[in-house]
């Protein structure tokens, strides 16, 4: 299993003094990638009562593909990965031209997480139609394989149209990997399992995740795609003090059981208050696990 961390840009701040010391920490640490979320608007709730979505404007966050293009300078090794990119609601030539680049000044670093996204005030500030994001997801990948891979891409969809036109440079990947999140319906899983380099499951590591594992193992195998070729990211949520430790470990041996090939510490949320201290939480965890 490959150990990485999400990094914890709502409470980091927008120094980039400590943007760079967390990744070069995590890398100097052993860790094998981080992951990064996406937001590009927050919502203002104070005129929005019903508001049910985790973040608002208060909370910060670097945009992924400019964040990792700093990255890619300041890191030799780390595999940088969004997690998630929230594909709907971009355009998808512009996101392989940022992927082309961030996986050329990486050296081919980018592991490419997409999903469909929850927040509608979003898509309506971007242009984008939320409510055939679904849909539009799998044309788009589609899209973003022709063009991560080939020279001159002719492509004709009903959302997308490309007459002889390719990226320049390509990336170092070919293909680049695409990994899906989410998957709270079987419809959204089956397109997972048909397309996807790899999923990231929302499960717990329980007999409930274990489940929901084997059934998506089973759907891969009738997409007619082999289950040891798709990649299982989770994460673990790592607290304050020793038993938050020893937990976070327990899931983490829970995870490996279960066949789960990557897996991420997350730090925020806790109570940790600075860089440093994010820092000496997956350092601790890193020691604990011994990896």
């Amino acid at each position: 299993m490959r150990y990485g961390v999400v990094y914890p840009q709502t409470e980091i701040g927008p120094d980039p003094g400590a943007v760079r010391a967390y990744a070069e920490a995590a890398e100097g640490l052993g860790y094998d990638h981080l992951v990064a979320f996406d937001h590009v608007l927050g919502a203002d709730v104070a005129n929005r009562p019903d508001w049910s979505g985790p973040y608002t404007r208060e909370h910060l966050f670097h945009e992924p593909m400019v964040l990792f293009g700093y990255l890619a300078a300041v890191t030799q090794r780390l595999e940088l990965v969004t997690g998630i990119l929230i594909l709907p609601q971009r355009q998808t030539a512009l996101v392989a031209k940022q992927a082309a680049e961030i996986d050329v000044l990486s050296g081919g670093r980018l592991r490419l997480g997409v999903a469909v996204g929850w927040n509608a005030v979003e898509f309506e500030a971007l242009g984008e139609d939320f409510h055939n994001r679904g849909r539009r997801i799998e044309e788009q990948v589609a899209v973003l394989r022709a063009l991560l891979s080939q020279e001159v891409v002719n492509f004709e969809g009903k959302w997308h149209r490309i007459t002889a036109a390719g990226l320049n440079p390509l990336p170092v990947q070919r293909p680049v990997p695409i990994w899906f999140g989410g998957g709270r319906t079987e419809n959204v899983v089956r397109r997972i399992a048909a397309l996807g380099d790899g999923w990231f499951p929302q499960v717990r590591p329980d007999e409930a995740g274990a489940q929901a594992l084997e059934q998506f193992r089973q759907l891969v195998r009738g997409a007619g795609r082999d289950p040891a070729s798709i990649g299982i990211q989770t994460s673990v949520r790592l607290g304050t003090g020793q038993a938050a430790l020893a937990e976070a470990v327990q899931q983490t041996q829970a995870w490996e059981a279960m066949g789960a090939s990557h897996i991420s510490v997350n730090t925020m949320g806790s109570g940790f208050q600075s860089v440093d201290e994010h820092i000496a939480a997956i350092h601790g965890f890193r020691d604990e696990l011994d990896f």
